[in-house]
């Protein structure tokens, strides 16, 4: 971690945006370089400025955050989203992801803790907050029919991949399906990444999302 990582945050509320300032500018790394009220904003600065990382709320009036997300995405492909919000909804979780978002933090972390993410960001890696994660991966299965594991032979896949996928989908953690399976976490936290690479997504909840097409698709 040696350059600098530009930033701008789009909040609706002042106060927040500028607690969410102080608290970047915490770190020598982080350098915020534009601030906005709202998802027009967002794609202007993201379009005109270029910065590394646009921290944004989800729902701002005059233009929806997650709407925002494929448009920045598109017209300015460098530039990562994360997403800090209030919003606890599995449905938004899912559609920021879809969009193309590198994090869905809530509010309520703890200002260390959104340092550390905002630098997991910049490193070029993704973050869900876990408890938000579960959840959303819990309700991808609910809304779709039992796992088949024909529905992912196209894949590449292993038998045994495709097995810690569906306890993925159940919510379970890589300790939870080591135990399920008599495997190492270290030894499931190798089979995840390799699902990861060969269904070409960023995190476990992408993966169930991608299950879950498979199933409709073969169904």
């Amino acid at each position: 971690m040696s350059d600098r990582v530009t930033i701008a945050v789009i909040d609706d509320h002042p106060m927040i945006r500028e607690g969410v300032v102080h608290v970047l500018s915490r770190q020598s790394r982080f350098h915020v370089i534009a601030q906005g009220a709202n998802a027009r904003e967002a794609l202007r600065i993201a379009c005109e400025r270029r910065p590394d990382i646009v921290l944004m709320d989800v729902h701002m009036p005059g233009g929806d955050g997650l709407a925002v997300i494929a448009a920045i995405k598109a017209k300015a492909p460098s530039v990562k989203v994360a997403l800090l919000t209030v919003s606890e909804s599995e449905c938004d979780l899912v559609t920021a992801l879809e969009a193309g978002a590198s994090a869905y933090i809530l509010k309520s972390t703890a200002s260390q803790e959104l340092l550390s993410i905002v630098n997991t960001v910049a490193d070029g890696q993704f973050y869900v907050t876990p408890g938000l994660a579960a959840r959303a991966i819990v309700q991808l299965r609910r809304s779709s029919p039992p796992a088949q594991s024909k529905a992912m032979t196209n894949s590449g896949l292993t038998g045994r991949e495709i097995e810690i996928l569906m306890a993925a989908a159940e919510g379970l953690t890589n300790k939870e399906i080591g135990k399920r399976l008599v495997l190492s976490e270290k030894t499931v936290k190798h089979y995840m990444t390799s699902i990861l690479d060969k269904l070409g997504v960023r995190n476990r909840v992408e993966a169930v999302m991608a299950m879950r097409r498979a199933e409709m698709q073969a169904g």
